[in-house]
């Protein structure tokens, strides 16, 4: 009996969609189980090394009285629990922005995001010291707003529409107005000193106060995020296609809007403005696993949690006694991928 060709053509389509499938749980199982062996790790390292035993024992039979134990259950975890959460939340706001701008070097940092809830907080600083965490992601999150508002508005002037290349331009240009008149802000009001190591980026002073806001926070938008994946992927054919699929369109880019702001607000609030893990992360899980954002977005958040968490350990490590920030490690791996892409569009273009 002979296989029709629609037959063959729909079986192949099968197994490389199940291929693919299964390597992006392979690349999710592997980068979880590194993960995990990565924070266990770091948790040891630090201007006091201690012995992974000490770190168990700290985790399940905590003793008050132990210099250990307080280092590692005060200090180490919360920054490390940060460290992932940040680090998944980059990730995946850079690889939802990519998705509904059809834009390749989209990422909240390039684009303004991290910027604008910079600045944000340079007035919270200078204005309102002393303002409770929960108030100083609200005001993450709208200057993320202002921010995006002003990067779109500017990008959209000429004809043509806001293009990849403008979004970029334009998001750099505003990036760097807010950061110097936040820089600004703070020498004139006498606080630069106060937010020097937030503005470079660090999750160095992360509380358990801290991390029961941004917890539910990040991993509530994350799930929210993993929801619109399916929309996102229709989405990053094209405008066009996904309406004639019947996709609400300007419904999806709210919502994946609101994710995004939500994510590079919180993220800036704990670890200052660190760009480009949301624009190298989606091309790696992109290049693992596809370009299934059901897909794509759990990757990300797994394997912009390691970057983050590896980067982290590596600021202990590089100089324990004047701990490095962790944006100028990321921007060692950054800008020439940056650099990489930008010359990879201009040859497209």
């Amino acid at each position: 009996m002979k296989v029709s060709t629609n037959d063959a053509v729909r079986s192949d389509l099968f197994v490389k969609k199940t291929d693919r499938s299964w390597r992006a749980l392979l690349v999710i199982v592997v980068g979880l189980c590194v993960l995990v062996i990565s924070m266990a790790f770091s948790l040891t390292q630090g201007v006091v090394q201690m012995p992974l035993s000490a770190a168990w024992d700290a985790l399940m039979h905590f003793t008050p009285g132990s210099m250990q134990h307080l280092i590692i259950q005060d200090l180490r975890l919360p920054r490390v629990l940060a460290s992932a959460l940040v680090g998944a939340a980059l990730a995946v706001a850079g690889a939802v922005m990519q998705g509904i701008t059809q834009n390749p070097m989209a990422d909240s940092g390039l684009m303004g995001l991290n910027a604008g809830a910079s600045f944000m907080l340079s007035l919270c600083f200078a204005f309102v010291p002393g303002l409770s965490y929960s108030y100083i992601i609200l005001y993450s999150f709208l200057g993320a707003s202002i921010s995006a508002g002003m990067v779109y508005g500017i990008s959209s002037l000429q004809r043509g529409g806001a293009t990849p290349m403008r979004l970029v331009l334009a998001g750099i240009a505003v990036s760097a107005l807010l950061a110097a008149i936040g820089h600004g802000i703070a020498i004139y009001f006498g606080v630069a000193q106060d937010i020097a190591f937030w503005t470079a980026g660090g999750v160095a002073g992360t509380t358990w106060q801290q991390l029961r806001i941004l917890f539910p926070c990040i991993v509530v938008t994350l799930f929210a995020a993993i929801l619109l994946s399916r929309s996102i992927s229709l989405l990053s054919l094209g405008e066009e296609i996904a309406q004639g699929l019947g996709l609400r369109v300007n419904s999806v880019k709210f919502a994946a809007a609101l994710v995004v702001l939500v994510l590079a607000g919180a993220s800036v609030s704990v670890v200052g403005p660190v760009g480009l893990v949301g624009l190298i992360i989606p091309h790696i899980a992109r290049y693992l696993v596809g370009v299934d954002y059901r897909w794509i977005i759990p990757s990300s958040a797994v394997l912009g949690s390691l970057l983050l968490v590896l980067a982290d350990l590596g600021a202990r490590m590089l100089n324990p006694l004047h701990e490095t920030p962790i944006g100028a490690i990321i921007a060692l791996i950054g800008v020439p991928f940056f650099l990489y892409l930008a010359r990879k569009q201009r040859r497209e273009a």
